[in-house]
């Protein structure tokens, strides 16, 4: 790998059940398993998955105009089964509005390309997951 296409997140733990990872420009979040308001290693895949196609959309449609309103929703069903945990039924919701007039038309009309080129081609996270990507686990020495 070359230093143009790695990308590292340590991720440390602070407590039972708690942790924050750190990327390489210093930004952090915490998360944790342990029940609390925190975001659980599965919400962040969920939030990954949006915040990926969510930022291909927006430099799309926002080329064009402000969205009035811009959210989505990303579902999945966790299931254990004989293959072990995993996340089954992923899905991605938009849910856009433009301000009327010419450019709000525009954005509206190149809406549906935008999310399908994000899924199809350009959502890192979400073109990951789809192709199957195996992930390596080793144990280092302390």
């Amino acid at each position: 790998m070359t230093d143009d296409t790695l990308r590292r997140v340590t991720v440390e733990r602070t407590a039972t059940g708690h942790f924050t990872a750190t990327n390489e420009r210093g930004g952090t979040i915490a998360f944790g398993t342990a029940g609390d308001a925190e975001f659980t290693p599965v919400e962040l895949l969920l939030a990954s998955i949006g915040g990926c196609t969510a930022a291909d959309v927006d430099v799309a449609t926002s080329r064009h105009t402000e969205p009035t309103g811009f959210s989505l929703t990303v579902t999945g069903d966790k299931i254990s089964d004989e293959e072990g945990n995993r996340m089954t039924g992923l899905a991605v919701t938009f849910t856009v509005t433009f301000p009327d007039g010419e450019s709000g038309d525009r954005a509206r009309a190149i809406l549906p390309r935008a999310v399908k080129t994000s899924h199809d081609r350009l959502c890192t996270v979400s073109r990951t997951i789809e192709a199957g990507t195996p992930v390596t686990v080793t144990v280092a020495d302390a």
